[in-house]
């Protein structure tokens, strides 16, 4: 089985159950260092209203709400949005929705873009769409948070491969740049031995990139970090590309 390759990969692999097995080590403490030092940063008072964009099944959601704001997280993943949900509170809500063409009857203090959920789309003018948006539900003098790759850093080590076992399953990947798109592969064998390969396909989006887009949507970049201690951006070096934009 092979998913499309295109504007839809990420409907088809994120909806199943295998990617949330490949990706199930992700280090919950880094992710919640990485919120704690950015709300330190934006010196958010309690009861803010903050949009976690393409939230997954809500693990960045509700570290926000431990600290006394109010958040929606919108995803595409109907089976990511059903697990979210089970975490619903008066100050966590969850939604399905896609952050292209989203209209949430609110606005909002801060909206986070976390862990590279940004340049997934066939056209460039979808990130623009996804911008606009964004642009349009934030208050005024809000602030987009978006945490993308840093691109040179990432070509420096492709192309690559590697394999993973999980849950006794060996997931095959090779990494490389085709058409100035980050192209993952992913094959594996099943537990009933059936064949599966996904592509996950993420523009090689630079600072040069976002500043376009953003300017091009009325929103401008008012500082960057380069990791989630929140270090200053190197292009050279940093692992991370974390633009703060109003």
């Amino acid at each position: 089985m092979e998913n499309s390759v295109g504007s839809t990969w990420f409907e088809d692999w994120f909806d199943t159950r295998y990617y949330h097995i490949l990706y199930q080590n992700r280090n919950h403490s880094e992710a919640r260092h990485f919120i704690e030092n950015l709300l330190r940063y934006l010196g958010l008072e309690d009861g803010s209203d903050v949009l976690d964009l393409a939230c997954g099944k809500g693990r960045h959601a509700k570290f926000l709400s431990e600290h006394g704001l109010n958040v929606t997280g919108i995803d595409l993943s109907v089976n990511s949005i059903a697990e979210a949900q089970k975490m619903d509170s008066s100050s966590l809500h969850f939604e399905v929705a896609d952050m292209r063409e989203f209209s949430l009857d609110q606005k909002f203090d801060v909206i986070f873009n976390l862990f590279t959920s940004f340049g997934y789309f066939e056209k460039k003018e979808e990130n623009r769409e996804v911008l606009r948006q964004v642009q349009s539900h934030l208050k005024l003098n809000g602030h987009l948070v978006l945490d993308f790759l840093n691109v040179d850093h990432v070509k420096s080590g492709l192309p690559s491969s590697e394999i993973k076992n999980l849950d006794g399953i060996d997931f095959h990947i090779e990494k490389k740049i085709e058409d100035g798109i980050i192209v993952k592969r992913i094959q594996f064998r099943d537990e009933s031995g059936k064949d599966h390969t996904y592509h996950e396909r993420v523009q090689a989006l630079a600072f040069a990139d976002f500043k376009e887009i953003l300017g091009d949507t009325g929103m401008k970049i008012i500082n960057t970090f380069g990791d989630y201690n929140l270090n200053p951006f190197d292009p050279g070096t940093s692992e991370r590309l974390i633009l703060i934009a109003q």
